[in-house]
């Protein structure tokens, strides 16, 4: 038995992208860790980035930062969130890490009078890279997740690679599951299989033949669909899962081990059948859809066209509700609206709660000051995060402080009061791809602050994404003024700034990404105090 260890779960899609592919492999993961196992996730993205982190919100969504700072995948916070663990940059592998990685082995002779090509070299770079992942993280079961459909030209090379591995590792070893989009007929109702039909084809024709088939629909799959997958993919109907739209992604773990999934996995590699411990899960998905009070939130940013931009935000409010029985109704502003008047700030008066939300470059920030002014002038709860606490800062110091002019200099270099300026060391960055203050580090937060009282503790650790921070020459104004700062890095950063409840019942700011290390089961605790405050409540 000892040889048949780690075991892999490989995710691929199909008929169109983000079609619940992420979902799929974090709802396996949470299944097997329930079952006792050791399990980790992996993404791989096709495209040539090296990373994420220079990629615009609008072309790929929020950028998920690690604990060890790898800037990555929106899928990893899901894998996260699931399992209930940290992971490590090393769980997101791209086709310029694999394609950089050869090439620095090709200049270094690695490969001596070798032709250098896609097979074997590539393909054995990216099967080192998920073998070795296995093995050095000590897990029972790795999910492997290719992004993308199948068909793309770029995800070829993964698919050859995992297709190799799945001969190498063996049945025991080695389990593919599939997920493709079965769409209907708004005219006549009618669930189409063909999509999903010619999907498998071109998996086959590449050479894997799925174990497993996850439907997406918009509702159950009937039996009909089912069985012409099933014949025309060469597997039995309990084989097809079906996964349809619900009203919580939290709730598709529930839906999959309802129909055997994991069980099959089981079956597939020879393992006794283990009974997944779901109790705290089921009663989360209970409270998270029947949180019975509703809460207006103001959601002001710049990348709101796409709102996965702020996935794990959202998430992060909806961890939040479960616990508290308030339910977030989430109010979209774009901030480049407000400062170029197409958009008055008089939804502040109709809303509960503002968050003043992440973002880089210089459009909508005198949008979210404006904003801010006005949330703190009216005393509406409000939570800033990262960019959201340096606009704090900057809406302070001019209309508190009197600072005319004050701003960051990310906005206006020439500035004469930087209250926000680059960190020290950032001014010698020549370039910008994983440059930035990334992954997580230590908060010392101050005696007798709010965000002391609500973590409940002297020392937290958050993540960061970021080159701008508080000014340290201004820090003294602040606080004189009134702005506390609240937590504080060992280098003397500022990482927190609140307001007294005497002035606001919650109007609280981080630097770092709270949101990025928020569970299911295990909410920030500013996220729920921001929600109890804006429901009325002191927390």
């Amino acid at each position: 038995m000892a040889g048949e260890w780690p075991k892999f779960v490989f995710v691929t899609g199909g008929v169109l992208s983000s079609v619940g592919k992420g979902i799929t492999t974090a709802s396996i993961g949470l299944l097997l860790k329930r079952r006792g196992y050791r399990v980790g996730a992996v993404k791989i993205d096709p495209y040539i980035n090296v990373d994420a982190g220079t990629m615009s919100p609008f072309a790929h969504g929020e950028v998920f930062v690690t604990e060890d700072g790898g800037e990555t995948d929106l899928d990893i916070g899901h894998y996260e969130r699931f399992l209930h663990e940290n992971l490590s940059k090393k769980h997101n592998i791209t086709t310029g890490q694999i394609y950089l990685s050869v090439i620095e082995k090709e200049r270094r002779g690695d490969y001596l009078g070798q032709t250098v090509q896609v097979i074997p070299h590539i393909t054995n770079e990216i099967k080192q890279r998920i073998t070795g992942l296995a093995e050095e993280t000590g897990t029972d079961f790795l999910i492997v997740e290719i992004g993308g459909t199948v068909g793309d030209i770029e995800g070829l090379p993964f698919l050859e690679a995992v297709r190799q591995l799945g001969l190498e590792l063996g049945p025991r070893r080695s389990f593919y599951v599939h997920v493709a989009l079965a769409p209907e007929l708004s005219t006549t109702g009618e669930q189409k299989t063909k999509p999903v039909q010619h999907s498998v084809q071109e998996l086959r024709r590449i050479g894997i033949q799925p174990n497993a088939i996850v439907v997406r629909s918009r509702r159950p799959l009937e039996d009909e669909p089912r069985r012409k997958i099933a014949l025309y993919s060469n597997l039995p109907e309990s084989r097809i899962i079906s996964s349809p739209d619900v009203d919580t992604i939290y709730r598709v773990p529930i839906l999959l081990e309802e129909q055997g999934l994991v069980r099959a996995i089981e079956e597939h590699m020879g393992l006794q059948a283990r009974r997944p411990e779901l109790g705290d899960w089921e009663d989360f998905v209970n409270r998270l859809v029947s949180a019975p009070r509703p809460v207006r939130i103001a959601m002001v940013g710049k990348y709101v066209k796409l709102r996965d931009s702020y996935l794990s935000i959202v998430e992060a409010l909806r961890h939040a509700s479960a616990w508290t029985g308030l339910r977030p109704e989430l109010v979209w502003v774009e901030a480049t609206d407000i400062e170029r008047g197409r958009r008055d700030l008089s939804f502040i008066d109709d809303v509960d709660g503002v968050m003043i939300l992440p973002g880089f470059g210089k459009r909508g920030f005198e949008g979210k000051i404006m904003a801010i002014q006005r949330a703190r002038e009216e005393r509406k709860p409000l939570l800033g995060i990262c960019l959201g606490m340096q606009l704090v800062v900057v809406e302070y110091s001019r209309n508190v402080l009197g600072l005319e002019g004050a701003n960051t200099t990310e906005a206006d270099p020439n500035t004469p009061h930087p209250v926000i300026d680059l960190l020290p060391w950032q001014k010698s960055i020549d370039r910008l791809g994983g440059t930035m203050r990334l992954g997580a580090s230590p908060i010392k937060l101050l005696p007798g602050t709010i965000a002391r009282r609500l973590y409940g503790r002297d020392t937290v650790y958050e993540r960061h994404r970021h080159r701008y921070e508080v000014n340290p020459k201004y820090v003294d104004k602040l606080e004189a003024a009134g702005l506390r700062i609240s937590g504080v890095s060992p280098e003397g950063l500022v990482e927190i700034v609140e307001l007294p409840q005497s002035e606001n019942r919650f109007y609280l700011a981080t630097q770092p990404h709270i949101e990025y290390k928020s569970r299911p089961l295990a909410p920030n605790p500013l996220f729920t105090a921001f929600l109890r405050a804006s429901a009325g409540e002191t927390p």
